[in-house]
């Protein structure tokens, strides 16, 4: 997997995502890659943690609160997407984001890594813009 920095489209498996959901802007390929993460009972291997995370990502952004460095073209994709529907996409997105953090390849492959903070920080960030309002 090509990495280039630690946010979370800054890889190769989310930046194949990103492309792919911007051919397809739908609720169904976010619910794919969440839930394929979130329902993993083993170990979770990097690319599909990769994919995960730019799902929760493009799910947060939904919800209104993007990421300052989210891809250009994103943002105009999800506008069409009901933010008001999407309770169970929110969980499942952060459901995802607990088993990337807890049981993933590639939180293996950060925790070797000096920039291992940051990638936990902006994780720890996405979280927390997941998160209702109403907790």
């Amino acid at each position: 997997m090509g990495t280039w920095d630690y946010y979370n489209f800054d890889n190769d498996s989310a930046a194949d995502f990103a492309e792919e959901f911007l051919e397809n802007p739908n609720e169904a390929v976010l619910y794919e890659a969440l839930a394929t993460a979130a329902e993993e009972e083993g170990h979770l291997e990097a690319g599909a943690a990769s994919e995960a995370l730019a799902a929760a990502e493009i799910v947060a952004a939904i919800l209104g609160r993007p990421a300052s460095d989210i891809p250009p073209g994103l943002l105009p994709a999800v506008a069409h997407l009901d933010a008001g529907d999407s309770e169970d996409l929110r969980e499942l997105a952060e459901a995802a984001v607990t088993v990337v953090l807890e049981k993933s390849e590639l939180q293996e492959e950060w925790a070797g890594r000096s920039d291992y903070a940051n990638w936990q920080s902006l994780q720890q960030n996405l979280l927390a813009r997941l998160k209702d309002d109403d907790e």
